[in-house]
């Protein structure tokens, strides 16, 4: 059960990881990023890599959240 949960937190995670990347960089060139000030010393394929496996754990926590509030109180206390 453990494993079909973490896909159904993980699949849909990743899809939309895979959105939000093709929205933001649709907008945003990756060599105009600045970090305080300073200009990113990452190639863009670098900074595509990092964004998609950021927006992608975010969207598995948001997600995770959403499978933990609609367990029963039985399930969590298992």
């Amino acid at each position: 059960m453990f494993a079909q949960r973490m896909m159904w937190i993980a699949w849909p995670a990743f899809l939309v990881a895979g959105l939000l990347e093709i929205l933001v960089f649709g907008l945003v060139d990756p060599a105009d990023l600045h970090w305080f000030g300073q200009p990113l010393a990452l190639s863009r394929q670098g900074v595509y890599t990092l964004a998609f496996f950021a927006f992608w754990v975010l969207t598995m926590a948001s997600s995770g959240l959403t499978a933990l509030l609609s367990m029963s109180s039985f399930e969590v206390n298992r």
